[in-house]
């Protein structure tokens, strides 16, 4: 089944502003028209946004709650109270837990961590485990990564006499937990700037404040300094693998950390781009962390226990750093076999049931991992552009445990609000979600979910579009222009690498074929004078309608470097493609 096709839309360009904007900003006519159409218009606000320099980050005492958490941190370590992090297993909640762990051990805290195993304890808190830690002697309970939704979990926490600090990002219900301090850029009444912050850049300003009064000051003794810089590295890797917005704060954290992350990363973070085949980069990029880093993290908490995460992002032996590397990358490999198998399945379930005319996806079935749901729906969203539940189903169950992806402006936790009778609970935000149901409900949360999704779309999903930069031809895709548009880096959310338009083309000799599967695409294409070789990556079964008009052709496209026995060529790297010179544009 082909995905759905999406429409093209050509952002409008100004030249005469673009080139006001070059000269006030002291930037080139390119990246001026870029930062236009990210609507950032004023000198100030496009230099804050190329420089990004560190101490634009907001100082943590803006944030709600933290002055609070640090102080009651900071005198549970007097007291020599037991202190236990309580963290997400998920790439933001591990790297958010090291760096509050890593801080508060810099102190001489008396503090462990504990991450619960997705198959058997599910996100967030859980009562029985609260009550195994208020046994072990726990004093102090402190969240990164979730909590804001765990009421009756606080409570019982509270009436087992734990002092608890919820530190989280997620969406919060009516009411909020019953806690001692509470965390979360977005509280009721908050004006802190940079509302989307991960769970790990919470933890950074909270680890951050504690190293304040660590210090006796706001500008934090040169320890700390170090360790605050490693933890900005950890800050990026959460963020990124959570998919925030790389705008204001995150585009710093980001910046800022994947330099750290580059030039001198921990024992353990360089044990893990060894891994993943990134040691010999010059330069590691958010693509990096997204697609090679995250995922070898994350494949802990999806299949096994997401514990070896955080002692590998902590551990001090490069021996067992190696070691636990080399298992995350085992592990990875089995959870893209099991993700692999899964989509295919989704995909066919949906073309046999006719599910991709309905508004909202929503499918369960016994052969699918649960940690690899989450990822399917993303896969399946992005093939249908339809919202998607995923349920992964175990004979005897009587509960099971789904996730769910979202298309841009679907609120998914609101969806799942208004299928509340149908589940037995859920949480998550906008664009990610997961939830508890009986395997006899599905058939009802689908009539339910899809319900809301036809209100909410008013009838049909809308298209999806393709937003593109500006129409570009091939002879003005040079490294001059490549490093013009690096100078936006890093790309993410809210600040996509430029995708363009090539028009007139025409494909030369024949496509080929190429990598593993034979899954890929290689061509080289041609307007006019000029030619280049441009790669589409999963669109090899798209050969014959490249070629239906006699391989005339338009592509939307992005750039990249190839660098080969020291020679150094722009190539396309091509995301859609239309048949004929001229594409319809909307």
């Amino acid at each position: 089944m082909p995905a759905v096709r999406k429409n093209w839309h050509l952002l409008p360009n100004d030249p005469t502003a673009a080139d006001q904007l070059a000269r006030s900003a002291n930037t080139s006519a390119v990246v001026a028209q870029l930062l236009l159409n990210r609507g950032i218009t004023t000198p100030a606000a496009a230099r804050l946004f190329l420089d990004s320099p560190m101490n634009a980050l907001h100082p943590p005492g803006h944030l709600p709650g933290i002055d609070a958490a640090a102080d009651r941190l900071t005198q549970a370590v007097a007291d020599n109270q037991k202190i236990c992090i309580y963290g997400d297993y998920d790439v933001d909640g591990t790297t958010g837990t090291a760096i509050l762990l890593g801080m508060l051990e810099r102190i001489g805290a008396n503090v462990e961590f504990y991450i619960p195993n997705r198959m058997d304890e599910g996100y967030g808190l859980n009562i029985e485990a609260i009550r195994q830690l208020a046994s072990d002697g726990v004093q102090l309970l402190v969240t990164v990564d979730c909590g804001i939704a765990s009421l009756a979990e606080a409570d019982e926490a509270r009436r087992l006499g734990m002092s608890t600090i919820v530190t989280d990002h997620h969406e919060m219900l009516e009411r909020l937990p019953a806690a001692d301090v509470l965390v979360h850029p977005r509280l009721p009444g908050s004006a802190y700037p940079a509302g989307e912050l991960s769970g790990a850049g919470v933890a950074f300003k909270l680890a951050w404040a504690v190293a304040q009064r660590a210090s006796g000051a706001e500008k934090v003794a040169e320890r700390f300094r170090e360790y605050l810089l490693d933890a900005l590295a950890l800050g990026a890797l959460g963020l990124v693998a959570d998919v925030m917005p790389l705008r204001d704060e995150n585009r710093i954290f980001v910046r800022h950390g994947l330099n750290r992350l580059g030039k001198k990363p921990t024992i353990g973070i360089k044990a893990l781009i060894d891994a993943a085949g990134l040691s010999d980069e010059k330069n590691l990029r958010s693509e990096d962390i997204g697609f090679r880093l995250a995922p070898r993290i994350n494949a802990a908490g999806r299949l096994e226990c997401a514990r070896l995460v955080v002692e590998l992002l902590t551990t001090t032996k490069p021996e067992r750093a190696k070691v636990l590397a080399e298992y995350l990358e085992d592990l990875n490999g089995k959870r893209q076999a099991l993700e692999r198998k899964a989509t295919g399945q989704a995909k066919e379930i949906v073309e046999l049931n006719g599910y991709d005319s309905q508004p909202g996806i929503v499918l369960g079935h016994q052969d699918w991992h649960q940690g690899v749901v989450g990822i399917v729906a993303s896969r399946l969203v992005e093939h249908f552009a339809r919202p998607v539940l995923l349920v992964a189903l175990k004979p005897g169950d009587e509960v099971s445990t789904g996730s769910g992806r979202s298309v841009p402006g679907f609120p998914l936790h609101e969806a799942l609000r208004a299928c509340d009778e149908e589940l037995i609970g859920h949480g998550g935000h906008a664009a990610a979600a997961g939830f508890k149901v009986r395997p006899s409900r599905i058939v009802a949360l689908r009539e339910k979910f899809s319900e809301f999704a036809a209100k909410h779309f008013n009838g049909e999903p809308p298209v999806p579009k393709l937003r593109l930069e500006a129409e570009v031809p091939l002879s003005a895709l040079t490294l001059g222009l490549l490093a013009e548009i690096e100078k936006l880096e890093p790309f993410g959310i809210d600040n996509l690498r430029p995708r363009f338009l090539a028009t007139g083309l025409k494909v030369e000799g024949e496509p080929k074929r190429m990598g593993v599967g034979e899954k890929h695409l290689s061509l080289r294409i041609r307007q006019g004078n000029t030619a280049i070789r441009a790669v589409g990556w999963n669109m090899a079964d798209r050969i014959e309608e490249l070629m239906s008009m006699n391989g005339e052709c338009s592509l939307a496209f992005t750039l990249k470097l190839n660098e080969w026995q020291g020679q150094r060529k722009v190539e396309i790297e091509v995301i859609d493609l239309r048949p004929g010179a001229l594409p319809e544009l909307v």
